[in-house]
């Protein structure tokens, strides 16, 4: 089968085959410029390679350990977030995006937990967000790390996801809905 497409290619199509990244194969599971072909019809979604360097990628820029102001590095997510769901325009789920949304507020709070450093300091923030001095108490003087007390219900209503949109935070499900007409043009 490869012979005759690749005698059928340079001569008809005047079109330079290179051997080494050429094949003839079923589309399931074929990658191909980021993306990753699933079952009959070849249904387009991101492959679980470029999932796996995007969470490393906003694992970098939103390293707790970075000495840049919270602003600076919501912009420089920013940036990285809608350059990439820009990219992956094809992706057909929307489940992804909300799954790496999730992901994405929880390494946030994260980061602006380990910023109030001091529990005295995350207690006055949580009281400014809204959470009562007896719920704030137990969350601030907490000797758990900030990714377990990401997940918790006091520091989750206090950095709700409007708070953390007002915050800059780009939402990837919302930019997934504003590109769903490029989808059907595809």
């Amino acid at each position: 089968m490869y012979d005759s497409v690749e005698r059928y290619l340079p001569t008809k199509l005047k079109l330079v085959v290179n051997r080494d990244k050429s094949r003839v194969c079923r589309t399931a599971g074929v990658d191909f410029l980021g993306y990753q072909f699933h079952g009959y019809g070849g249904q387009i979604r991101v492959s679980p390679k470029n999932v796996l360097k995007f969470k490393q990628r906003a694992r970098e820029i939103l390293n707790r350990n970075r000495g840049i102001s919270m602003t600076r590095r919501m912009n420089e997510l920013r940036l990285y977030l809608r350059g990439w769901i820009d990219y992956f325009v094809l992706e057909q789920r929307k489940s992804l995006a909300i799954t790496l949304d999730k992901w994405l507020r929880r390494r946030v709070r994260a980061c602006y937990w380990n910023n109030w450093r001091l529990p005295r300091t995350r207690l006055k923030k949580l009281k400014a967000l809204g959470v009562p001095h007896e719920e704030g108490y137990p969350f601030a003087h907490s000797g758990k790390g900030p990714w377990r007390l990401s997940m918790t219900s006091g520091v989750q209503r206090a950095m709700s996801n409007r708070w953390l949109t007002a915050q800059g935070l780009f939402v990837l499900a919302d930019r997934w809905s504003e590109l769903a007409p490029k989808r059907r043009t595809a």
